[in-house]
């Protein structure tokens, strides 16, 4: 038992150092550092847009980053603050401020870790892709609005910037006039630098590429030419080129039950993220998949320690990864020497990082959300059926006019209605009267293939879960078949299994059956659906004797009941 548990939760590190060599660490090293110069430019945006300070964003790639290559479950995985998060952490801060965005980070990491030890990583993976769409296309429209201040270089006469869409767009609107196109120059220029720099060089970011050169530019103006209208980082924000020491928030029951909502949404949107990419890491590397369980676990860690260094939520970061991956990262040593060089990076060139400009760090993050907006994903999925379009829609709007705390609760919902529709559809119940045909069926042991029902019995065959909607399809088989049967047999060879509704409504529908005279018979019952059945006062409502292994049986049976009735 304690051997599969350790099985079941090794991190993937352990496991790849058993045939480490050389060559692997060769390539884990350029990849580290690559994907370290990636994540700076993003981590310094994340952190901004977050409503934090620009080392928030640093601390949280290192120190999460680290945690979660050293007790992941994908080989290569990188974890670091996201996009997906900037909508909910931006709200958390403005609304119960810095402590109260550390306390639910580190709730909701204790809920990652929970999911992971109780094996729940697989059903993470079943939420409805229209879902998963409508979440990050409403993110990525939410992103964009936030850095419409910055790309224009709006001044809102000390007005507050109101956290809601509607709002935002609102004031952005009232204060046009005072469009700086300084700002907005730097931010067409740093987008245009990203877009075109792959093109030429493909080996280095265009974000990196944008942000070295733009910040020159723009130091090269206002040390020669006096152009100062260009906010920078350090206009806005001090630099603390070091990591902070560790601090426990003051957790209290009042603050737990204030942000448990919101610390469900960064656990779920965390889980989400983290195993989506990791299953799309997964299909590039083949070999053997990541285990999401393990890494559900790490996640929580990481973000259950990150927040006492000042950190903000992290999960896995697919763009990162999929750097990582491109450029010969294959073990978990690779995002660890990415968390290294960041740190190196905040210890030693970190101060410089106040000369960038905040214009160009919007323009990084429309990028982001370009890329993260899926907008032809969307547009196939309109597509599709009417009630994937449906969950799309509502899920996206919900995220963009309201918050994702509300989306997510919706969406949640929305998936599970869908599920239990979907399995209903799949269910059906067929009457057979006269005669029954056995051709190709493994449940009778006779050779006869048509069998001849005795008058006065019905059989009703399931074919699919029995759910609570079950119950009204049998009413309204017995509505269409008009008369009543003296024998009603129900035919639950293809039940794979019932639930507590399902039981429930059938044992009500054995006991109206028993009332109007009927006697039900259960055939071909599986062993789980029995186990579950026996649980209820259905075999002693029918009779145990009227529990028959397969039709054949449950027909002996029927002719015995009619001839005791007969005589």
């Amino acid at each position: 038992m304690k051997k599969d548990l350790l099985k079941d939760f090794t991190p993937q590190l352990f496991i790849s150092l058993k045939t480490y060599d050389k060559g692997k660490f060769i390539n884990d090293l350029m990849a580290g550092l690559i994907v370290g110069i990636v994540a700076l430019p993003l981590a310094l945006a994340f952190g901004i847009a977050s409503g934090v300070t620009p080392e928030q964003g640093i601390i949280t790639a290192i120190i999460a980053g680290f945690v979660i290559s050293f007790l992941g479950g994908s080989r290569v995985q990188i974890g670091g603050p996201t996009g997906a998060f900037i909508v909910i952490v931006y709200g958390v801060v403005q609304t119960h401020g810095i402590k109260g965005l550390l306390i639910a980070t580190i709730i909701a990491g204790v809920i990652l870790v929970l999911l992971g030890i109780f094996k729940l990583g697989k059903i993470i993976k079943f939420i409805p892709y229209p879902i998963i769409v409508g979440f990050t296309s409403g993110i990525a429209v939410t992103i964009f609005t936030t850095q419409i201040a910055d790309i224009f270089g709006l001044n809102f006469g000390g007005e507050k910037a109101p956290g809601d869409f509607i709002g935002k767009w609102i004031i952005y609107i009232k204060h046009f006039d005072t469009i700086n196109w300084w700002n907005t120059a730097v931010s067409i220029g740093s987008i245009l630098i990203i877009v075109l720099t792959p093109r030429i060089v493909k080996k280095v970011p265009g974000s990196l590429v944008a942000i070295i050169l733009v910040t020159a530019i723009v130091y090269f103006m206002k040390t020669y030419f006096g152009i100062n209208a260009i906010d920078t980082i350090g206009d806005r924000f001090r630099i603390n080129a070091e990591l902070p020491d560790a601090a426990i928030p003051d957790i209290n029951m009042a603050a737990i039950t204030d942000l448990l909502p919101v610390a469900i949404t960064i656990a779920l949107l965390g889980a989400i993220e983290s195993l989506l990419s990791a299953t799309v890491a997964d299909g590039v590397i083949g070999g053997e998949k990541h285990n999401s369980n393990t890494e559900l676990i790490a996640q929580g860690v990481a973000n259950i320690i990150t927040p006492l260094f000042g950190g903000i939520p992290a999960t896995g970061a697919i763009a990162r990864t999929m750097t990582n991956i491109n450029n010969g990262g294959r073990t978990p040593v690779a995002g660890i020497i990415h968390a290294v060089v960041l740190l190196l990076i905040l210890l030693l060139l970190m101060p410089l990082a106040q000369y960038i400009p905040m214009a160009c760090l919007a323009g990084v993050l429309v990028i982001v959300s370009y890329n993260m907006s899926e907008w032809r994903t969307f547009k196939a999925l309109l597509r599709n059926q009417k009630s994937d379009v449906a969950v799309l829609l509502i899920t996206f709007f919900l995220t963009v006019i309201f918050d994702l705390t509300i989306a997510i609760e919706v969406g949640l919902l929305l998936a599970v209605v869908l599920f239990m529709r979907r399995i209903n559809e799949v269910t059906h119940v067929s009457v057979i009267k006269n005669e029954l045909d056995l051709t190709d069926e493994s449940e009778f042991t006779q050779d006869e293939e048509i069998l001849t029902l005795p008058d006065g019995v019905e059989v009703y065959e399931i074919d699919g879960p029995f759910f609570f909607g079950i119950a009204n399809k049998f009413e309204e088989s017995m509505r269409v078949i008009g008369d009543k049967s003296k024998i009603r047999i129900i035919r639950m060879r293809k039940v794979p299994f019932i639930d507590s509704t399902g039981l429930h409504n059938l044992e009500s529908l054995c006991q109206k059956s028993m009332k109007d005279g009927i006697q039900v018979i259960l055939s071909g019952v599986r062993p789980k659906v029995h186990a579950m059945i026996e649980t209820s006062g259905i075999p002693a409502m029918i009779g145990e004797v009227n529990i028959c292994d397969n039709i054949n049986i449950a027909i002996a049976r029927a002719n015995v009941i009619l001839s005791e009735a007969a005589g």
